[in-house]
């Protein structure tokens, strides 16, 4: 494996220079104010669940544990891109060191990886709830729910361990230009000036393999819950089941949705045109809604965020 410093005394490129949108200076600071107002909403979106969990005692519940580290994962998720991106936007040089290239990905993928996972658990919570009811305060303790939630953190971070393995030994010697807003896997395989196909098939059945085996289980889970809904004779009943996993489901479609048109095929390297916009809606959109969803579905939800307004006035 080549060491930073062999790297940069070899001739290798030490940083990359991020091209984002290229467009009129007029139209990048335009994009700079909209999706800091954007980022901004998110961030206070998503801390508002974490704060509405954390001060009502009803909502201290598996349920509302999970959504609440949803939250905050999803505050990481998109701090880990929106805010370079957004330096880059008023940036001349648009540069990001090698070392600091590798670490946004891993850190922008690994929280990919740990959404993933939140989702599928989040899926069993549901299920358990309806299908088993009556087994649901001895299968989702509140010890569980805190194994569940390590699971989703450390999992997320292990998964992309051996793709950053392996992209640290990839040469890159020049051109040094991402056509990208930050720093993704396929754009970055695709500057090697090395043939690499081992690498970009194990990173891309890496990537492929955390979004298909969750989203499957997803589909699993709900196939059952659909399943146990159809079978209840009221049709009251049957409201309050589908919605309860109204929310879940829809976060579960913008996030996968877009999430797989991307990297399905990670070493393909066209990121122009609709694919940097699908890009730009997972990473920065998605995080935005998802509060917006849980909150407006949700009727426990939005009496305790009334609350914390209350109290903060």
């Amino acid at each position: 494996m080549r060491t930073l410093e062999t790297t940069n005394i070899s001739g290798f490129v030490n940083e990359f220079i991020l091209l984002g949108f290229p467009c009129r200076r007029e139209i990048q600071i335009l994009l700079f104010v909209v999706f800091s107002f954007i980022y901004l909403l998110t961030l206070m979106g998503n801390t508002s669940i974490i704060c509405a969990v954390w001060s009502s005692q009803k909502l201290h519940t598996p349920m509302y544990i999970l959504l609440a580290n949803f939250s905050f994962l999803e505050i990481c998720y998109v701090s880990s891109d929106v805010p370079i991106m957004l330096a880059n936007l008023i940036s001349q040089t648009k540069s990001i060191s090698y070392a600091g290239c590798l670490l946004q990905f891993y850190f922008f993928s690994s929280m990919c990886a740990a959404e993933c996972l939140f989702l599928s658990v989040m899926s069993f919570d549901r299920f358990i709830a309806i299908c088993r009811p009556l087994h649901y305060p001895t299968l989702m303790t509140h010890h569980v729910c805190a194994q569940f939630v390590i699971f989703c953190w450390v999992g997320g971070c292990l998964w992309l361990l051996t793709p950053l393995t392996l992209i640290s030994q990839v040469p890159f010697c020049g051109p040094n230009t991402i056509d990208h807003f930050f720093c993704d896997l396929a754009p970055l395989l695709a500057l090697s000036c090395a043939p690499i196909p081992g690498i970009t098939l194990t990173c891309g059945i890496i990537s492929s393999l955390i979004i298909f085996l969750t989203f499957l289980y997803i589909l699993g889970t709900y196939f059952c819950v659909l399943s146990t809904v159809l079978q209840v004779p009221s049709s009251l009943g049957r409201h309050k089941a589908f919605s309860t996993c109204g929310s879940h489901l829809a976060v579960v479609s913008l996030f996968y949705g877009s999430l797989m048109v991307m990297y399905v095929s990670p070493g393909s390297g066209d990121y122009r045109g609709i694919q940097k916009f699908v890009t730009l809606f997972y990473a920065l959109a998605t995080p935005f809604f998802n509060p917006l969803i849980y909150s407006f579905q949700n009727k426990d939800m939005k009496e305790a965020l009334k609350k914390s307004l209350y109290v903060l006035q």
